[in-house]
């Protein structure tokens, strides 16, 4: 597998490397205490490797900022460091040396939002299955050094919102240049965490044509007197402390012997033994073989299967097969792990999309096949080739593409396109979903957009991207039932309620038309209540009605059989109008789906979007209680800016912890401007322009919970 971060050539010797980065913040105990951090982290013979895609810009800095405060995602070497002197705007750390107490950018970096359970509805096509192969992807967000802990802003980025079809997710990156171990950050990991989704860091031990040294790999598994293996203690201590879910071990350095792979294996073991009692998880990548040596095998066998299941039991997880897998050998792995008493789609055969997407060639016969059992689960390796292939690489135009790649070109996976060169996931795999609980809201928010908006209201005009803002999406992209024409169903950033973007309904339906949102499980009360807040561009009216399916389909894509509920329609302000429903009727039934069924007037052009859905209890509505003592962690200051690190403590709500923070400016006029949010308790602020000759900037932090319902403000200032 290639060395793939990001603007480095993976020929170039380490030391001549000299990539573009951005500056990071200096590691260690010293940056800590320098930034006044210190103590108040609060988050408790083969050929040759693929080449690279198109390098992913890195988030922009302002070019006169007087110091990078901004903290990153982390990454170190094992132990020794490479010789000669790091590329610019990279730090060269030792993970045998990293603690928690030492990290200046833990608050940043520590994920939130627990791994939530997920259920498997009715799939909505007759193609998908349930059971069977599952999917792992291999994503590069940014590059290793200075990938943003806590978004950046811009709305070009790789705003994952497929969740639904995806198993696990490997945070890659990594190189021999910069850091060969990468922890997630922040964002990635609690968005994938609210839709059911492990995450895993990267332990990346580069071919030696890129860089790669053995040491480093026999730094990786070396024992201490005890007879430990110290760097899996702190691989599972770094996992554990930044609340991702395991690591994807791909060691593809060449040299060893079998001494070095039987130490491999052992490691594996501790790896595993250390993080099991805490759910962590280890994927291993089809390299390094029994002898020692790299021989990328494209199959589970004898050569490598000690370091999947040996004599003792489970080594790793799940395997990762190598692109170099036939049909024949597939069958043969799948068959061998079935020997060994272990799922067949524990094995992840590997589809490279990075320079091809939808166009690459793939057999998915010898993986998935449509009329027997599939084979193998597969994963994978650079999806993001959605966003990095467009020119246009605007939010829609990326969605647009995302929802190709995923659901298929029939963009309605209970319609699925015929079969082409491109098997789309949503025909594969049966979608999952999360929604099991009141309350329940969604804004359409993805994670990213080109303005931030509260209630209807642009509150700011920046662009901005932070995945761990992101809604429980509808999984089903989109399935719209009518019998007429179908209009477009789309992501839209033109116009919101609630963060950047919204469900945007577009064309000239001949019929009523029917739009599946959420597959559910809620228990539905007395005093549950059903509201859709939604706006008409259109010159004409639309009727809108809600639905709540009680029972699921008769199966396979049969149609979703939903209630249609009596509701009353507001005006909300903005030219937002909000539908509500009561669900008394319903009272100890439990919803298996929600809808929307709009009319509009046969002929006429329809412009029509939803801004955001809700389901939860009138008796147990309360706001969440604001958070405490915010402060302001380390500052600079130039040309009447600053830059900022600003902390504060969650308090708990009716709900449990907030869903997330939000900080806003509150400038002298008393107007106030959103600045960003965070499911943590901590973030960086950058460029904050003074306002006129203010003596102080004044901020405020605010708990948002489940239903977005926003609790008082938290106050701190910053003296200029």
């Amino acid at each position: 597998m290639p060395e793939t971060d990001n603007g480095v050539d993976p020929r170039t010797p380490p030391a001549a490397i000299r990539p573009t980065r951005r500056r990071v913040l200096a590691a260690g105990a010293g940056a800590a205490a320098l930034l006044g951090l210190a103590g108040r982290a609060r988050a408790a013979a083969a050929p040759a490797p693929l080449p690279e895609g198109p390098p992913a810009p890195a988030a922009p800095v302002p070019a006169s900022a007087p110091g990078d405060l901004a903290p990153y995602a982390s990454y170190w070497f094992p132990d020794s460091l490479p010789s000669g002197t790091p590329g610019p705007g990279i730090v060269w750390r030792s993970l045998s040396r990293w603690t928690p107490e030492s990290d200046p950018d833990l608050a940043h970096n520590t994920s939130t939002v627990p791994l939530a359970q997920r259920f498997t509805p009715v799939p909505a096509n007759r193609t998908a299955r349930a059971g069977q192969a599952r999917i792992a992807s291999l994503v590069s967000f940014g590059p290793t050094a200075g990938n943003p802990s806590q978004g950046s802003p811009t709305a070009d980025h790789y705003a994952l919102t497929h969740w639904a079809y995806i198993d696990e997710l490997v945070f890659w990156g990594g190189s021999a240049g910069e850091g060969i171990v990468l922890a997630p950050n922040a964002p990635v990991v609690d968005a994938a965490h609210r839709n059911g989704v492990r995450v895993l860091g990267n332990v990346f031990l580069p071919p030696v044509a890129y860089g790669g040294d053995l040491r480093w790999t026999h730094d990786l598994v070396r024992r201490d007197s005890l007879g430990r293996f110290p760097i899996a203690d702190k691989l599972v201590e770094v996992a554990r402390t930044y609340g991702f879910d395991g690591w994807f071990v791909n060691a593809e350095t060449d040299g060893g012997d079998s001494a070095l792979a039987t130490r491999m294996r052992e490691f594996l073991r501790a790896l595993r033994a250390g993080g099991e009692a805490h759910g962590l998880r280890i994927t291993w990548y089809d390299a390094m073989n029994s002898t020692g040596r790299v021989g990328w095998q494209g199959a589970l066998n004898a050569l490598n299967q000690e370091f999947f299941e040996d004599r003792a039991g489970k080594v790793a997880d799940t395997m990762f097969v190598d692109f170099r897998w036939t049909p024949q050998t597939l069958a043969a792995s799948g068959a061998l792990a079935d020997r060994l008493g272990r799922s067949r789609h524990e094995l992840w055969a590997a589809v490279d999309t990075e320079s091809r997407g939808w166009d690459s060639v793939v057999d998915w016969d010898a993986i998935v096949p449509r009329e027997r059992d599939h084979v193998v689960g597969y994963g994978f390796y650079r999806p993001e080739w959605t966003r990095n292939h467009l020119t246009d690489r605007s939010p829609g135009a990326f969605h647009r593409a995302d929802d190709r790649f995923w659901t298929g070109e029939s963009l309605d996976p209970s319609r699925p396109a015929a079969d082409s060169g491109w098997r789309a996931p949503a025909t594969v795999v049966a979608d999952r979903s999360t929604v099991t609980a009141l309350p329940f809201a969604c804004s359409f928010n993805t994670g990213h957009g080109l303005r931030w908006y509260d209630g209807g209201k642009v509150v700011s005009v920046a662009p901005w991207n932070h995945l761990g803002l992101q809604d429980r999406l509808p999984g089903r992209r989109w399935a719209v039932d009518t019998a007429g024409a179908r209009p477009s169903v789309t992501l839209d950033f033109a116009d919101a309620w609630r963060g950047g973007s919204s469900l945007l309904v577009e064309g000239v339906p001949t019929a009523p038309v029917i739009i599946g949102l959420h597959a559910t499980r809620l228990p539905l009360t007395r005093g549950a209540v059903l509201e859709l807040v939604h706006a008409t561009g259109s010159s004409e009216p639309v009727t809108v009605e809600v639905g709540v399916a009680v029972r699921e389909p008769s199966g396979p894509g049969e149609p979703v059989p939903y209630t249609w509920v009596p509701a009353r329609t507001r005006d909300s302000g903005q030219g937002w109008r909000t539908t509500r429903a009561g669900l008394a009727a319903l009272a100890g039934r439990t919803a298996y789906g929600l809808a929307v069924r709009i009319t509009a007037p046969g002929g006429k052009p329809l412009v029509w979007r939803i801004g955001a859905l809700s389901v939860h209890d009138v008796t147990r509505t309360r706001r969440p209680a604001p958070p405490t003592a915010p402060v302001v962690d380390a500052s600079a200051r130039q040309d009447g800016r600053a830059w900022l690190r600003l902390s504060w403590r969650a308090a708990a709500g009716p709900y449990g912890r907030p869903r997330h923070h939000e900080v806003w400016r509150v400038l002298p006029d008393g107007t106030r401007r959103f600045l960003g949010g965070t499911c943590g308790t901590a973030l960086h602020l950058p460029a904050v322009p003074r306002a006129g000759r203010e003596r102080a900037a004044a901020f405020e932090v605010r708990a948002v919970d489940e239903l977005y319902a926003v609790s008082e403000a938290a106050r701190t200032t910053l003296v200029w």
